[in-house]
């Protein structure tokens, strides 16, 4: 069963129900089973919702709590946070989800799902632009931005839009197996498992700037010439600190050491030069400051967890 709601994002509900509707084909035929999974759309309304792209969807009304519902799937969109105000609807999801076998949001479905207090303690993921707001509002989830969707018990979560159908299909794999759930992949010009996390598709999220006039003019040393020497005993000297005193002023008033801000700097300029350069690899890991391919690998698999080469075959602009 799927949530939805006026402004929903229709691809997070669409997405899953073709792949749960060919999954049902596909069941039938590779193993007999005649009704793999059967689909309805909801809303607090029973009546048309209409999508934030225009589109008018038919919806049924909320079932009673008499309805037996196996897979609950609550999708997102940019009505999510008046959707979040229905306390009808909010008040059915809180009680209808512990009757479920399991309970899936797709992008910012989450909002909905924290909102009735079902991911309290939980590891979750939501569209990479909307984890910082989820983390700020809902303190008690482990919000990690970069999955394309997680599991964590019978909660499942993704990321943005079409993540919703890399959901659907682990859930059709959880319940009918691989031949299954990659048949269907085939059928929709998927990958089963979509390699990398959606932290490569995201724009570049830059942290606040520091507060001492000394600390910015660090970060914009580091970011006007990412191949510099930005070592430690460098940035400090620049800055006028020793070593251990610049270390604990940047991290303070930065949020992340000296180091992992070096790399995310030169992580978004090798980005840049991969989507718009034909320069080698080591050409590129020598001008961002990796010295390495190699090194420049691992900081892409840290990062983004994907491969330079692999993120250039994706993003490469002719």
């Amino acid at each position: 069963m799927i949530v939805t709601f006026d402004g929903m994002q229709s691809l997070d509900a669409i997405g899953p129900l073709e792949v749960f509707s060919s999954a049902t084909k596909v069941a039938g035929h590779l193993h007999g089973v005649p009704q793999a999974y059967r689909v309805s759309l909801v809303s607090s309304t029973g009546a048309s919702i209409r999508t934030e792209s225009g589109l008018t969807i038919d919806t049924a009304p909320l079932p009673s709590a008499r309805t037996a519902i196996d897979t609950l799937v609550l999708a997102g969109g940019d009505g999510v946070h008046q959707a979040r105000r229905d306390e009808a609807l909010i008040t059915w999801i809180r009680r209808t989800a512990p009757r479920c076998r399991r309970v899936a949001t797709v992008c910012t479905g989450t909002f909905l799902a924290a909102e009735a207090g079902l991911l309290d303690d939980r590891t979750v993921t939501t569209h990479w632009a909307r984890a910082e707001r989820l983390a700020a509002e809902f303190p008690q989830l482990t919000v990690d931005p970069d999955p394309i969707y997680v599991r964590d018990g019978e909660v499942w979560t993704s990321a943005g839009v079409t993540a919703g159908i890399d959901l659907a299909l682990a859930l059709v794999d959880d319940d009918h197996g691989t031949e299954v759930a990659q048949t269907v992949a085939r059928w929709l010009v998927m990958f089963l498992h979509r390699p990398g996390g959606q932290t490569q598709f995201a724009a570049p999220v830059w942290v606040p700037r520091a507060e001492r006039s000394t600390v910015r003019a660090v970060q914009a040393l580091v970011e006007a010439a990412p191949g510099g020497d930005h070592r430690l005993p460098a940035l400090a000297a620049a800055a006028a600190m020793s070593v251990r005193h610049f270390s604990r002023v940047f991290a303070h008033e930065v949020g992340e050491t000296p180091g992992r801000y070096v790399e995310r700097v030169r992580v978004e300029a090798a980005r840049h030069d991969l989507e718009t350069t034909d320069d080698s690899l080591d050409t590129i890991a020598r001008r961002c400051g990796f010295g390495t391919a190699e090194t420049m690998r691992r900081s892409f698999h840290r990062r983004l967890s994907v491969a330079p080469d692999a993120y250039r075959q994706r993003f490469h602009v002719a």
